[in-house]
């Protein structure tokens, strides 16, 4: 006990006599200390902005109109149309039967794209699960035609192309190779027979927090083109654009600078602003509709992929980031909100002339995690209001 309040009091000791060098700054100051912080090499000449989240005040910019590969905050684009086109207590469903002369699977997809082609991460994420699919089929097949798979045909309807792939691969790998072909959802429901299996997945909600908290790419790929599909667009890298381009102009966000090639930010063809994004993360907390998109963002040392950040780079700033990363080669990105006392800023931060490497990825993260921490402090009043008691 004794050890650990000479620790306590030898960490408040160091932090009293380091305050001063990395004192508060109020919205005056940030910008000549960005200027100053921006110096380092590890960041070389990155785009940023920095806006006060109430009044819409561009408190900072740095190369804001500058056109930048965005990685993973690419999502944050995907997010917003996901809310903005589809219900987010919406689910999906997968039933597969067998038709009334034991001949024909009939596979009724939803376009799921919670799938997994892992049982175990499938039981662990009530996950509809391909293999468990692929087998339970398999097994009624035999068992209605005396354990024989010859002359069989697949009937499917809404699977995604490459979950249409893994079936096949793990039916091949066991001698099972049915003819297969796609038909219209109508003509599989009026076919239904005998059900072989059923799953429903979690809600797009509970599929979105999961993307952006741990930016799936996968998730984050078919959720655009459903919302693209959903925004009457085709479900293809074409239609996301179309669809995030008309998403971005209703919120009167110019997007003449804006260049997409997918959903998830892995392509390296994408372009996007600074500003652009920064314009849509404030549209994005004054709108309701879209406030899961905050709720499921990764927090600062606690969640997600900024579970390990801040930590040691940044440790005032623990808990009050809520952001989007990013990392392609020579490319790390970080756009979101930083609470700072009696305000919240948005900032969008894209470095892509950086280095190439590990080293330089985790520099530049660091850095990133530097500046913030200049500027984010806790809301105290908010919090002892919050915390008060009515006597």
């Amino acid at each position: 006990m004794h050890k650990r309040f000479v620790i306590f009091v030898l960490a408040l000791a160091i932090g009293f006599s380091i305050a001063p060098a990395n004192a508060f700054l109020g919205p005056a100051s940030i910008p000549a200390a960005f200027n100053q912080l921006l110096k380092v090499h590890a960041l070389s000449n990155p785009a940023m902005i920095l806006i006060d989240e109430t009044t819409g005040e561009i408190v900072y910019a740095r190369n804001a109109s500058s056109q930048r590969k965005p990685a993973s905050v690419t999502k944050i684009l995907s997010a917003t149309a996901t809310l903005e086109y589809l219900d987010p207590q919406s689910s999906f469903e997968t039933k597969a039967y067998l038709s009334a002369d034991s001949k024909v699977l009939i596979i009724q997809g939803s376009l799921d794209p919670w799938m997994s082609t892992n049982n175990v991460v499938a039981k662990k994420m009530h996950r509809t699960s391909l293999p468990v699919l692929a087998s339970k089929s398999m097994s009624a097949l035999k068992a209605a035609n005396h354990g024989s798979l010859r002359n069989i045909k697949v009937e499917y309807s809404q699977l995604y192309t490459q979950d249409l792939v893994n079936l096949k691969a793990y039916w091949a790998a066991r001698g099972f190779k049915p003819t297969i072909k796609a038909v219209s959802s109508k003509a599989l429901t009026a076919a239904e027979a005998e059900p072989v299996f059923s799953s429903k997945s979690p809600t797009i909600a509970e599929i979105l927090d999961f993307t952006l908290l741990w930016s799936d790419n996968l998730l984050a790929e078919r959720l655009a083109r459903l919302a693209s599909s959903a925004a009457g667009h085709p479900a293809n890298d074409k239609g996301i654009a179309l669809t995030f381009n008309e998403l971005l102009n209703h919120f009167n966000i110019n997007t003449s600078k804006l260049i997409i090639a997918d959903g998830s930010g892995l392509s390296k063809k994408n372009r996007v602003t600074a500003q652009i994004i920064g314009q849509l993360l404030v549209k994005v907390r004054s709108d309701e509709k879209l406030s899961l998109l905050y709720a499921s963002l990764p927090v600062s040392g606690v969640s997600g992929t900024l579970k390990d950040r801040f930590i040691t780079t940044a440790p005032n700033a623990v808990g009050l980031v809520h952001a989007k990363t990013g990392t392609l080669s020579g490319d790390v990105t970080l756009a979101g909100y930083v609470e700072s006392r009696d305000r919240e800023y948005v900032f969008v931060t894209l470095a892509d002339e950086i280095a190439h490497g590990t080293v330089a990825e985790d520099k530049a993260r660091a850095a990133i995690d530097r500046m913030l921490g200049r500027i984010a402090a806790p809301n105290i009043n908010a919090q002892i209001s919050s915390g008060s008691t009515t006597p």
